[in-house]
């Protein structure tokens, strides 16, 4: 079974350069401080909310603190910024950040339309700045996994991919359980296939509030022939997550709460019809030691300092917006 470190993305072995700044320390944020102060780059911290730069105060007495942005932004020594603010405050905050010559780590959703993601990649493209988004998922070690047996070709054809995101989870009044859920599993499925969808279509039920849709349906078309399907619901009694790939050679099953990843050596003949059934196999087992976080933000350092696109760069970020701005709900 491989080990997943070789799986990985790549991390530059040099000690980092440079220092980041970091805007939002709330429920995700807190994640980021400290997978970034351990990586021994985080210089500074604006968080709004006074009782929690009290706590960051005490858990984080090296780190400066600011109430807002602005000094970080306006600090020479600080080159890059990472954004975990509310969604819809990524687009102003994330081009302010460019407009000041930073590199941008961004979490997701990267925006709540298409053109605003579009405006930021323009721009850090035309300032020779980095732009990532926080697809945490690209930098599962099973993921990457995946990609790689898929390009080789061991599956044989695609038939169809069915994604499955579902559990009591923490609703939202913005956006619906697809741009908050399901963005994890749509910029997967973008990356796994290689193209974005001909058609998009979805069914959601609004339970909790009139216009923002709990549980979603999402059917997806590719010129590959390709079809992709995928279950988003925050409010469901189980969690469950499950990326089921059915393919021309067997079908393979990611378990993503455990981080493994299975061959069911099962096909069904195309002339004759007949099930063939030759068992199941792990292909791939994640270290439970394995940190997709860390392995995200260990990227986002090594691109800052060598300069090389992210796995999930701006215009990652952009497909999957276009992706889910496309979606006509049924």
């Amino acid at each position: 079974m491989p080990n997943s470190s070789t799986l990985a993305p790549s991390n530059s072995s040099l000690a980092p350069t440079h220092k980041v700044g970091l805007i939002g320390a709330g429920n995700w944020g807190k994640n980021l401080v400290r997978n970034f102060h351990e990586l021994g780059v985080l210089a500074a911290i604006a968080e709004p909310s006074e009782e929690l730069r009290g706590t960051l105060a005490d858990q984080y007495p090296d780190v400066t603190l600011h109430d807002a942005h602005d000094p970080i932004l306006a600090d020479p020594e600080i080159q890059a910024v990472a954004i975990a603010t509310p969604v819809p405050t990524h687009h102003a905050v994330a081009m302010a950040a460019l407009e000041a010559g930073k590199d941008v780590f961004v979490e997701k959703p990267m925006t709540l339309t298409s053109a605003e993601a579009k405006a930021l990649v323009d721009k850090a493209e035309a300032a020779d700045r980095i732009l990532m988004v926080g697809h945490l998922l690209l930098y599962q070690p099973a993921i990457q996994f995946i990609k790689t047996y898929l390009d080789e070709g061991r599956l044989g054809k695609i038939y169809s991919i069915h994604q499955e995101r579902v559990k009591l989870g923490r609703a939202r009044y913005v956006e619906n359980v697809t741009w908050s859920l399901g963005v994890h599993d749509v910029a997967v499925l973008l990356y796994l296939i290689g193209e974005s969808p001909r058609i998009l279509h979805a069914s959601g039920h609004c339970g909790l509030t009139k216009d923002v849709e709990d549980d979603v349906y999402l059917h997806m078309d590719f010129v590959s022939g390709i079809k992709a399907h995928l279950h988003n619901s925050w409010l469901w009694p189980e969690n469950r997550r499950y990326l089921t790939i059915v393919g021309e050679k067997g079908m393979l099953v990611y378990h993503e709460m455990t981080g493994e990843v299975v061959l069911h050596r099962k096909t069904i003949d195309h002339d004759r019809l007949e099930n063939r059934d030759e068992g199941a196999k792990t292909l791939f087992q994640s270290d439970e030691k394995t940190q997709p976080l860390r392995l995200e933000l260990q990227h986002f350092q090594d691109c800052v300092q060598t300069r090389k696109q992210p796995i999930s760069d701006g215009r990652n970020g952009l497909e999957v917006i276009s992706a889910l701005e496309r979606i006509m709900m049924f």
